[in-house]
């Protein structure tokens, strides 16, 4: 029993440089909501509360945010809101920090019943290793705000992080972990759109890993019929069987980057959708959508109508058809603004400025009346001293620039030819089957949340946060070696006396050595 608590309360220490990360993220977070109690909106703020006051889907995004803002609303707090979604960010470093301390464990694993002699030292290795890779999800200041936001993006990034997990958890997956994984994923593809396609970087991840074909069907399945149910819901409301109204709008605004009409030659019904930007400071795909040069606004029922989605699909897939090489030139230049140093105000002058603490701000009108259905305090100050002031600081320091995410991906790639050396021989594609069976998934998930919106939408920095964690993950499990067995033999000469013969490996130490 002694020894039992002995080995508990090493390992416990053993986690002390998280803890530390941990506490630092928590207080920053705390000193937030004291500053700042209310959210920090954007335009597409009163849509997503809307739907949550009147429990319905939203007309332009699925309304798996507005779930949890209904969930959270008996409290009638905004203070309570914000205070969730830190809690939100907080466990997706959480996330990040067990899934590599995990693999570490299992790549170092102590003897039977946690021995391991002079190497002892060995349970720092795991935490020392999986700490680091935290400070980017953690520490950063536009972490911190887009979690304050009025947003989906942090329960989104929560949610398929947490698909992931689930899906690299074990290596032989039991058919429950993978049901798991795929439910998780679907509430993520209700949250933003853009997690739908993602589902194929998990199951592909799950095949290489040889999850098994029982947890790859219950995968699909418990993907499917979330999605299913909501379409049933939208139709029930709208009459039609989609996840939003505005579904081609999206993809016609990022075509407006690069559509030359005199090369697609529209017919006449489209020839309004011939995009045009009277106002350099902003994007194409901006100023299409949103601004008084948008075609939208000549057709009735704007960008929610039937008319208008079905005109802006004809036109973008014309226009990709027409110019592929320019369509396929856009996503790449977007994809690689990710990695700029710098931000830069962009698609507008202000929108890249909402993604920071403001030192002061009042609410509007429209979000006055709008904030007063769900928090009858909903009025009170914004911007409280002096722990804005902290905030403040604080966001001139931590900034983590594009470029580190950039070199986290290019790290998760090459840190695996190392392997291509391995039990003393020799293996052309060893590096290949390491990183297939492990940061393949992770870092196939960040990749792609850089280039779908790139591809679909249009770029904008709030896109590339989510990125990050699976990133860090990725290189990771990237780095570690693959899971070793338990055996007697682990233990180094010093440590106390077994034979294979006289132990086991326990079931706990099975697991590890399988996860991923």
């Amino acid at each position: 029993m002694r020894e039992k608590a002995g080995r508990a309360g090493r390992s416990a220490v053993a986690q002390l440089p998280f803890t530390c990360v941990l506490a630092v993220a928590v207080w920053i977070r705390v000193v937030a909501v004291k500053g700042y109690p209310a959210p920090l909106w954007f335009g597409d703020s009163p849509g997503y509360l809307r739907a949550a006051i009147e429990l319905k889907p939203g007309e332009t995004r699925p309304s798996g945010y507005s779930f949890l803002l209904w969930s959270i609303k008996p409290f009638h707090s905004f203070t309570v809101m914000v205070s969730v979604q830190h809690a939100i960010g907080v466990l997706t470093g959480v996330l990040v920090y067990v899934l590599v301390w995990r693999a570490a464990r299992a790549a170092w694993p102590f003897g039977p019943d946690g021995e391991a002699g002079r190497w002892a030292w060995r349970a720092w290795v795991p935490g020392l290793i999986a700490t680091p890779l935290t400070l980017p999800v953690l520490l950063p200041v536009h972490q911190v705000a887009l979690e304050h936001m009025l947003m989906s993006d942090s329960l989104f990034t929560f949610l398929l992080l947490a698909a992931v997990t689930a899906a690299l958890w074990r290596r032989r997956l039991p058919w429950w972990l993978g049901g798991l994984a795929g439910l998780l994923a679907a509430c993520a593809a209700l949250t933003r759109s853009a997690g739908l396609p993602l589902i194929a970087v998990i199951l592909v991840g799950m095949l290489l890993r040889r999850a098994g074909w029982r947890a790859c069907a219950v995968a699909v399945v418990t993907f499917a019929l979330p999605i299913a149910g909501y379409v049933a819901w939208f139709h029930a409301e709208y009459g039609e069987y989609k996840l939003a109204k505005a579904n081609g709008i999206w993809l016609y605004g990022r075509t407006a980057d690069f559509a030359d009409c005199r090369l697609i030659k529209p017919r006449p019904e489209l020839v309004i959708m011939c995009p045009k930007n009277s106002d350099p400071r902003m994007s194409p795909a901006f100023a299409a959508m949103w601004t008084r040069d948008s075609p939208f606004r000549e057709i009735p029922g704007w960008i929610t109508g039937p008319t208008a989605d079905k005109l802006a699909s004809e036109f973008a897939w014309d226009a990709i058809e027409a110019q592929p090489g320019d369509y396929a030139q856009v996503i790449v230049r977007d994809t690689f603004r990710s990695f700029e140093w710098e931000r830069k105000p962009y698609p507008t002058p202000w929108t890249w400025l909402q993604y920071e603490f403001p030192e002061g701000e009042a609410w509007s009108d429209e979000q006055a009346l709008l904030a007063e259905r769900y928090d009858p305090g909903g009025g009170e100050p914004r911007v409280v001293h002096p722990w804005a002031g902290t905030v403040q600081k604080y966001q001139d320091r931590m900034v983590m620039p594009g470029t580190i995410l950039g070199i986290l991906l290019l790290a998760g790639l090459a840190a695996a030819l190392p392997y291509v050396r391995s039990g003393g021989r020799w293996r052309v594609l060893g590096p290949v089957r390491h990183w297939g069976t492990g940061a393949l998934m992770p870092w196939g998930t960040s990749l792609a949340l850089l280039v779908i919106p790139a591809a679909t939408a249009d770029f904008d920095y709030r896109y590339v946060l989510p990125a990050v964690p699976f990133a860090c993950v990725a290189l990771g499990l990237a780095l570690l070696p693959p899971p070793r067995a338990v055996s007697a033999d682990t233990v180094p000469p010093d440590g106390p006396e077994r034979t294979r013969e006289s132990e086991e490996p326990s079931a706990d130490e099975t697991t590890a050595a399988t996860s991923g």
